[in-house]
């Protein structure tokens, strides 16, 4: 019996070990699979800018040093890309419609709007993988207002998607510390605001906790965060152990979780093993900081913060938004506006998952230390919409009307879609005037699948908030009040 236990317990051990190894084998044959890498992945940009560089301690330090750093970009990578029609959607191909150069100001740079007696300044964060481009529109219409604007360009982003493959959130959070005191400097330190897109909350989160932890004597005078990623998927803690793999000779793409054609001006399609644990990491940061703020009660003088989200986001969680920050604040200034699903057109047999119970459980809860704002539907029977407004610790829900409906064939928002108004003539409802320059909004391709590189699911993404207008005005309104 002893021997027969010995026998069995080796062949369940070779099981075990040759079905590892099996998993592995194919797991490095996918890797190892796929386009090729191309010079913007490759490539590394020695210029960029790390938290420990002694020699960049200011904002016109990183400016600097930003401008050798797209310098570099050119001789390193533009020079060795072909130009003509075969490379017509190549963004790094001198002249193709992708190229960032067609535009008249390249957004992929940080860039700075000063104002004579400005009535604030506001900060601009992108989000990962993004540039300044980002909220852009929001950026012109804030200094048509008054503020002295800067958008950000974060370290790693905005030339090529190698820059994602060594970046780290302590660089990030230093270049937002520098151009923040930059800000403070030139309009005073009760009047400055910070608007971070995705990644960006986070970090205009850092800051703001880092500042209160201290002395809180330059906190931002308030945070509006749009599609905030307060958590991500667990999934993205194993992105360190796929990018460790990288190190080996063949296993390169071991960096990348996805190669992709570059054809987006200011945006990169490829994305790093590097990048998801860095947003990882971020958000595990922020969310042990709020939770040390709030231990032993809600966090009292916290920056009026302002919320817009999407109940559907494929990229961050709208939970980890309540649970990990909302609720822990104290309340009376701050507000969540939660953008519903399109619940006249669609029907809940289709849905992979209904984010009726999270709407249900806010509107049902009388306790929460934040305002809410859902846009939803009226009724079952149109697309008219309202919006169903209740204060902090509040159980009385006002109804106003929203003066918008839902777009024909639109069942939701999504986390790209809401910084860029519809007439954005990148992402916006219709091609642009300017034919030499590529467009990536609404299109409506078809054909059988498999032919383009580009995936269906990336084709049916709204990419542009068709309620933009709604979202700016309570922007402006939120900073007006703030000051």
């Amino acid at each position: 019996m002893r021997t027969f236990i010995k026998r069995a317990s080796l062949y369940l051990v070779v099981a075990v070990f040759g079905f590892v190894v099996g998993v592995l084998g194919l797991y490095v044959q996918k890797i190892r699979g796929g386009p090729c890498l191309e010079p913007w992945h490759t490539e590394e940009l020695e210029g960029e800018f790390k938290a420990a560089r002694a020699d960049v301690q200011t904002f016109e330090d990183y400016l600097r040093l930003e401008e050798e750093l797209f310098e570099q970009l050119d001789e390193q990578v533009y020079s060795q890309i072909g130009t003509g029609p075969a490379y017509g959607l190549i963004r790094y191909s001198s002249g193709s419609r992708s190229d960032p150069g067609r535009w008249e100001e390249n957004w992929n740079r940080s860039y700075e709007v000063p104002v004579i007696n400005p009535v604030g300044g506001v900060l601009l964060l992108h989000g990962m993988s993004d540039s300044p481009y980002s909220l852009r529109a929001l950026g012109q219409s804030l200094n048509a207002h008054g503020y002295w604007v800067v958008g950000l360009r974060l370290p790693g982003h905005g030339t090529v998607p190698s820059g994602m493959k060594t970046v780290r959130w302590q660089d990030m959070a230093a270049a937002v510390r520098m151009a923040f005191n930059h800000l403070v400097e030139n309009v005073g330190p009760d009047a400055v605001h910070i608007v971070g897109y995705s990644t960006g909350a986070p970090l205009a989160l850092d800051l703001t906790l880092g500042e209160m932890a201290r002395d809180g004597s330059a906190l931002p005078e308030s945070l509006v965060l749009i599609s905030p990623a307060i958590g991500v998927t667990p999934v993205a803690a194993f992105a360190k152990w796929q990018g460790r793999l990288a190190i080996f000779p063949g296993l390169e793409k071991a960096a990348w979780t996805g190669v992709e054609p570059e054809y987006d001006p200011f945006k990169y399609n490829s994305f790093t093993a590097n990048a998801g644990d860095l947003v990882f990491r971020l958000t595990r940061h922020v969310a042990a900081a709020v939770e040390a703020a709030a231990a032993d009660s809600l966090i009292e003088d916290f920056p009026p913060t302002l919320a817009f989200l999407s109940t559907v986001d494929a990229t961050v969680s709208a939970d980890a938004v309540i649970d990990n920050l909302f609720e822990h604040l104290a309340p009376g200034s701050h507000e969540l506006v939660l953008y519903d699903i399109n619940r006249n057109k669609v029907a809940r047999s289709v849905l992979v998952s209904d984010p009726g119970p999270l709407t249900n459980r806010l509107m049902a809860d009388d306790g929460l230390p934040f305002a809410l704002t859902l846009i939803a539907n009226e009724n079952g029977e149109g697309d008219q919409l309202v919006q169903f407004r209740k204060q902090a610790r509040s159980a009385v829900v006002v109804t106003e009307p929203m003066g918008a409906s839902w777009p024909r064939g639109v069942i939701s928002l999504s986390h790209v879609a809401l910084p860029f108004p519809t007439d954005d003539p990148l992402y916006g409802l219709g091609p642009p005037p300017a034919e030499d320059r590529v467009f990536l909004g609404e299109m409506a391709v078809r054909g059988e699948r498999g032919l383009l590189r580009f995936p269906a699911s990336w084709l049916m993404r709204i990419r542009h908030n068709p309620f933009y207008e709604f979202q700016e005005a309570r922007i402006l309104d939120w900073l007006e009040g703030s000051n």
